[in-house]
């Protein structure tokens, strides 16, 4: 008996992660999934032929550093939290929300870009690929800075703190992750088009 109690108390522990994290990965998972089919249909059509070549929009390089720059001040504010700086908190989180809104102003130029050099939606895949890439990034951004807007709101009732970083910590996962999405797309775009 008592061998079988010394087998169960050197049994190790079950990995744990909170709930919502655990939701968080599997989406961003599905998310991954998703792109890497369109990616991947993207170039199984573009070497079928019948595609339209045109210049990605300049909008698309400040967009990326836009981006970049977001998820550094975001980072500031992870950091800043971790210290209990609350102002600096807030402040980092108010820059990315700033700058997450101003990701997708950029998109929307990139649409008027591409309307000025006849892309549209419909009429060639390549212009259809694009608009289905830069549009479905650009949903999942939406709520990325809807996350952070969230965010925000913790950090002004002081509902975010050392001691309690979860909330925090998912908002910056995805943020992150939603930058390396579009930076891979960005590259993926430079490099196949």
């Amino acid at each position: 008996m008592e061998e079988k109690l010394a087998f169960v108390e050197g049994a190790e522990q079950p990995l744990s992660m909170h709930p919502k994290k655990f939701a968080l990965w599997l989406f961003i998972v599905s998310v991954v999934m998703i792109f890497a089919g369109m990616t991947s249909a993207y170039i199984v059509r573009q070497s079928e032929g019948n595609w339209l070549e045109f210049d990605l929009p300049n909008v698309f390089w400040y967009s990326s550093a836009i981006i970049v720059l977001s998820s550094i001040s975001l980072h500031w504010a992870y950091l800043s939290a971790r210290k209990d700086d609350f102002n600096t908190l807030k402040i980092g989180l108010i820059i990315t929300t700033i700058l997450g809104l101003g990701f997708l102003i950029g998109q929307w130029y990139s649409w008027v870009a591409l309307v000025a050099q006849d892309v549209y939606f419909v009429g060639n895949p390549a212009g259809s690929f694009m608009y289905v890439f830069t549009g479905l990034h650009g949903i999942h951004l939406i709520s990325g800075v809807i996350f952070l807007i969230i965010v925000l709101i913790s950090s002004l009732r002081n509902k975010i703190h050392s001691q309690n970083l979860s909330q925090l910590d998912m908002c910056v996962t995805y943020w992150h992750f939603l930058g390396g999405l579009w930076l891979y797309l960005f590259m993926f775009l430079l490099l196949n088009h």
